[in-house]
């Protein structure tokens, strides 16, 4: 059975690092997209997310995937300041496109993770060449699960339909209803 996958909303960033130019979606088209949204003061990002995505930059050829992070702050704003996330970058040596989300007034959620739905992070999106969403999934997701989705988006014609359901359906493991940052992720309060 077939679902319907809905355009990715673009990506609404203040800033960008590790870019000449800003990264958009159009500008991605013909690619896999795999968007990782994660905040530097995050365990699980920063022991699982982030890692995950410089591996899977290190593992998918840059002419079929495009690896972005997006530093999506909705907590402790004060300390993830730019100039904070810089050093974080430099000091990781993550190479990869970054994102800083921008804020929207009045509200601790920045727009771009509104605009996608997130439920903490990290979360991982992944978009089609079409530059459709065909994944969205907030805590820890198992490699192996992510390179299957995205090793089946990267082979896919441009007009195929779908990928497998199951990592669709995969529940965020160990993300739980608790208050605050834990090793599964942090979810919005």
């Amino acid at each position: 059975m077939s679902r319907i996958h809905p355009p990715a909303p673009e990506l609404q960033v203040e800033r960008w690092l590790n870019t000449e130019a800003p990264v958009t979606l159009e500008s991605l088209r013909g690619k896999v997209v795999v968007l990782h949204a994660f905040q530097m003061l995050c365990p699980a990002c920063a022991t699982h997310g982030l890692p995950q995505a410089r591996k899977t930059r290190q593992l998918f050829a840059a002419k079929d995937v495009a690896v972005i992070g997006l530093h999506s702050v909705f907590e402790h704003h004060e300390v993830m300041t730019p100039a904070a996330l810089e050093a974080f970058v430099r000091e990781y040596r993550y190479v990869f496109p970054i994102g800083i989300d921008r804020p929207s007034p009045g509200s601790s959620i920045p727009h771009t993770m509104r605009a996608y739905q997130f439920q903490g992070t990290p979360s991982v999106v992944l978009i089609d060449r079409q530059g459709r969403l065909r994944l969205s999934h907030f805590g820890l997701l198992d490699d192996m699960s992510l390179g299957a989705a995205i090793g089946q988006l990267a082979s896919e014609d441009v007009a195929a339909p779908l990928i497998a359901d199951a990592v669709h359906e995969e529940e965020a493991e160990g993300a739980d209803a608790n208050e605050g940052c834990g090793d599964a992720g942090c979810p919005v309060g």
